[in-house]
């Protein structure tokens, strides 16, 4: 059925806001070619309508049609409208009264191109061209091939056709309800609406044997339009032609009946316009505004410029509104391929890919340097370990080797509360062979054996300490005031032995570090037997080892000083690296070790000679409880 057959009056505005289109168009290239061949003059273009200009699509259509010329000539152009409202004055004299004041009122100034838009507006250009445009082109547009036979179009009028083919839009809608039984074909009572139903049957002969049941609902008034459609089966099919004006007379703009019928149908309504969408119908096959709008442009300016044009055809595609898929659940996947869905929310991904690629590779990206760190962090952990494990090991070997250099002193001081122990309980039993027993006496001997077991089970204590082998480092927090007296009670024996005098001063109070107890036992040991081993060559009299303890810039400080020879100057800077050492039988080891300890627990340690003779370490920890206020 051609859109010449609906006289023009609904698809007329399909064809201008179809034109307005083309302002964003591909053809744009073209229209400046043709602009700069038309730019010495300024052709007069008149359109005509054939209803009036209610109907808020004639006003869009004009709009788009303006824009599109005046863009294509660069604004030199004049442009006319007339709304011809031939459909409620199709009398002859009215038509006759017509023709002859618009060819007075363009009689000064005669249109270059006449666009006529219907098979109406058509048939009135071509009778009365002689008076209203002498040599004008005429373009004629909004039906099709068989309308333009039929109202015998002259071959020197070019036209721009399109064809709507209800056939493609009943089968757009079998593909999207295949379950379907029931078809109905919707169709209102002006002659137009009657030649659409008539051309609908003949099309739709051979379709229509595949449903149970084919009704054609038509000379209804509009109420009844709506109440048939809201009871028609579930599995059914609407197609709506048109509807100019229902059994009452009553007149309708198509789509505004359309979507009365479709608001309360039970079931999906399709029909072959695009001006239908956003009216309740589900979609169909139809010539699009803007492939219909490139179509009747091309030909409009290429008239102007005076170019060779003959008639086209204007392809038709499908639409659909996404919307009323949803609302009937129908398939997107079922849609005809290339179909143009409307009002179609897009997916985060369509309307945001580059965002969200960007964004996947920024993620991939990150991903892969968290990857690289986390391993790199497994590695280094993995080596910490190892370090942990190495010093560990290094401390228990240099450990071993102190208890085995103090092991004579040890044995000595064992020695003393285990022959008291001895000569005390040998007192004992002399005392109780006595008649009567001196019990007040025995008791304290018992006393004296009790604290001497006490001192000895200290010293097997402080060498189980010593000897004791470890996998892990054993946090925690001490007093360093408690383990430098500790240190001090494994070396007086060693330091008597020496000569040596050990001297203290503590400061009174806590000094409280986080750290392994034994392994800073471990360095104020290493640090006193170098201290001891440097005074072999001083006096006798003059061999004295300190100890101090205090607070110094916020951390908590031992200082371990002795009387010997000191430190040259050169070595200073070396004795703390392994295996570097001053004496004949040092390993080299016990200073190297000091610091490693040291330095695990966040610590510094350093060595300098003091002014009066002999050498001072200064061992520097952090202050445990200060830490805990950090945090």
């Amino acid at each position: 059925m051609g859109l010449g057959e609906w006289s023009g009056r609904l698809c007329c505005t399909a064809f201008f806001l179809a034109v307005a289109a083309l302002s964003v168009s591909s053809r744009q290239a073209a229209a400046s070619d043709t602009s700069i061949a038309i730019i010495d003059r300024v052709p007069r273009v008149l359109v005509l309508y054939p209803y009036d200009e209610r109907i808020a699509a004639t006003t869009a259509a004009g709009e788009a049609l303006r824009s599109r010329l005046l863009e294509a000539t660069n604004g030199k152009i004049d442009l006319f409208s007339e709304f011809l409202d031939l459909s409620r004055f199709p009398e002859g004299e009215h038509v006759a009264r017509m023709a002859r004041y618009l060819g007075e009122k363009y009689a000064a100034r005669r249109p270059d191109v006449v666009v006529a838009v219907g098979r109406e507006s058509a048939s009135f250009i071509v009778a009365n061209r002689g008076t209203i445009a002498p040599g004008a082109k005429i373009v004629a547009a909004g039906f099709g091939t068989a309308t333009a036979e039929k109202i015998a179009l002259p071959d020197d009028v070019i036209g721009a056709f399109s064809t709507f083919n209800i056939l493609k839009t009943a089968e757009m809608a079998r593909g999207l309800q295949p379950d379907a039984r029931h078809l109905y074909i919707v169709g209102g009572s002006s002659d137009f609406d009657r030649s659409w139903l008539t051309t609908a049957r003949a099309d739709l002969k051979q379709f229509s044997k595949s449903y149970d049941t084919t009704t054609y609902l038509e000379d209804l008034a509009i109420d009844e339009f709506v109440e048939r459609a809201s009871r028609v089966p579930p599995d059914s099919i609407i197609l709506a032609l048109t509807v100019f004006k229902d059994r009452t007379g009553r007149n309708f703009v198509p789509r505004d009946a359309i979507r009365q019928i479709a608001a309360t149908a039970s079931a999906p309504v399709y029909g072959p316009y695009q001006t239908y969408i956003d009216h309740g119908v589900v979609g169909g096959n139809t010539v699009t505004f803007e492939a219909l709008g490139h179509t009747v442009g091309d030909l409009v300016i290429d008239a102007i410029a005076g170019k060779l044009v003959s008639d086209l055809e204007a392809p038709q595609t499908y639409v659909a509104d996404a919307r009323q898929l949803q609302r009937w659940g129908l398939a997107e996947k079922d849609l005809p391929p290339g179909t143009v869905q409307m009002h179609r929310v897009k997916s985060l991904w369509e309307e945001h890919w580059v965002l969200l690629v960007a964004g996947s590779g920024l993620v991939l990206a990150q991903a892969s340097i968290i990857s690289v760190l986390l391993l790199e962090r497994r590695r280094r952990r993995a080596a910490e370990r190892s370090s942990r494990l190495h010093l560990l090991e290094a401390v228990h070997l240099n450990q071993s080797a102190t208890a085995g250099a103090l092991s004579s002193s040890i044995a000595h001081e064992l020695n003393q509360p285990l022959s008291a122990i001895r000569n005390n309980a040998e007192a004992a039993s002399v005392l109780l062979r006595r008649v009567p027993p001196d019990h007040e006496l025995i008791q304290q001997i018992l006393l004296d054996i009790q604290e001497d077991d006490q001192r000895a089970g200290d010293i097997i204590s402080r060498m189980r300490g010593l000897l004791k082998k470890r996998s892990e480092i054993d946090w925690q927090e001490f007093d360093l005031n408690d383990v430098t007296s500790s240190a001090i009670h494994i070396i007086h024996g060693e330091a008597e032995r020496r000569g040596i005098t050990l001297t203290s001063n503590q400061l009174p109070g806590e000094l409280p570090v986080r750290a392994d107890k034994v392994h800073v036992q471990q360095v104020i040991l290493n640090l006193a037997t170098n201290a001891m081993d440097s005074m072999l060559d001083a006096v006798p009299a003059g061999r004295t080892l300190t100890f101090a303890t205090g607070l110094a810039n916020e951390k908590v400080e031992l200082r371990v000083s002795d009387t010997g020879d000191g430190i040259p100057q050169e070595s200073l800077n070396s004795i703390f690296e392994p295996f570097y050492t001053t004496k004949q039988a040092g390993t080299g080891l016990g200073l190297s070790i000091a610091r490693a300890i040291v330095e695990t627990y966040g610590g510094t340690i350093r060595a300098d000679n003091r002014p009066e003779g002999g050498a001072v370490f200064r061992v520097a920890l952090p202050l445990a409880r200060r830490q805990e206020r950090s945090r």
